[in-house]
């Protein structure tokens, strides 16, 4: 591949028809883009241009080449212009993953705030488990994901972003329970209603209520926690969800929380991204900005 500058050298005296103000444009000597021109005509064994007491003009190979180098120029101003325009956050796309509850109970007032002030950045939202917004994020189909926390891979920086305090909750058939803390034991004689058994808050509860020697067998398994809380007050059974998530059921008075004896421990959320990937100008500015964690 012949050398760039030659090719930019190339193209100002095209442009110019002149030496001199070719070597203006490119700040260099007029020798400089004589000897230039020259090594590449060398190069390519063609003279690219007439010369004559005025100037110069292009020969028939001469305008072939710069038809096919002023279109690579101008692509490659096109994409700096583009760059420049990422960088000002005036284009570009914010890839985010994670489940349904935590982008609209944590992230959504953050992203509301960001898609307003930068109206030009294209918002991608990816819905998932866990396991599957890590896959996306080490797959490099998103930026970042929010995900439960703790997450343990040497290719991910995990940022911790919330805590969250985990709960039963049920609706006023079986608010009854609610009137004093019952053990998980009897708890578990009850119709129980928990995420799929491949979610982490399903694993979470389970392998909790086994260190207490309790085995909980849900008779209903969702995927939302909108149909956990929907389940929940249509008195199908008791829920387990993340308490912030219902808090709006729970000061209505549409459900109620039913404690447990055992106390159980609260929860992390937090970011994940790929440690050797540079964050985008719209990814970073996001976290630092509005998240307010970097």
């Amino acid at each position: 591949m012949i050398n760039m500058e030659l090719y930019r050298t190339f193209y100002w005296v095209a442009k110019e028809g002149n030496l001199s103000r070719a070597a203006e444009r490119l700040f260099v000597t007029q020798p400089s883009v004589s000897h230039a021109i020259r090594q590449l005509e060398e190069q390519l064994g063609v003279n690219l241009f007439h010369r004559g007491p005025r100037g110069v003009t292009l020969t028939e190979e001469g305008q072939l080449l710069f038809d096919h180098v002023e279109q690579a120029f101008q692509a490659l101003e096109s994409a700096e212009r583009m760059i420049g325009e990422q960088s000002r956050l005036l284009r570009g796309e914010l890839r985010i993953g994670g489940s349904d509850s935590l982008i609209k109970h944590y992230l959504l007032p953050a992203l509301s705030r960001f898609c307003s002030d930068y109206p030009g950045i294209h918002l991608v939202l990816a819905n998932g488990t866990t396991a599957e917004i890590i896959r996306q994020v080490k797959e490099g189909r998103i930026d970042f994901g929010i995900v439960r926390l703790p997450v343990e891979d040497r290719t991910l920086t995990a940022l911790e972003a919330i805590t969250v305090q985990d709960c039963f909750v049920a609706g006023p058939k079986f608010a009854h329970l609610a009137e004093k803390p019952v053990s998980l034991a009897e708890l578990a004689r009850y119709p129980l209603i928990l995420f799929s058994r491949t979610s982490t808050s399903s694993r979470f509860i389970q392998e909790f209520a086994a260190s207490h020697g309790v085995t909980l067998e849900p008779e209903i398994e969702l995927a939302s926690v909108d149909l956990l809380i929907a389940f929940a007050k249509a008195g199908l059974g008791i829920s387990f969800v993340t308490r912030q998530f219902a808090q709006d059921e729970l000061d209505a008075g549409n459900l109620v929380e039913v404690k447990v004896k055992e106390p159980i421990p609260s929860r992390k959320a937090g970011i994940v991204f790929l440690k050797n990937r540079r964050l985008s100008p719209a990814t970073g500015t996001f976290l630092k900005s509005y998240l307010k964690l970097l």
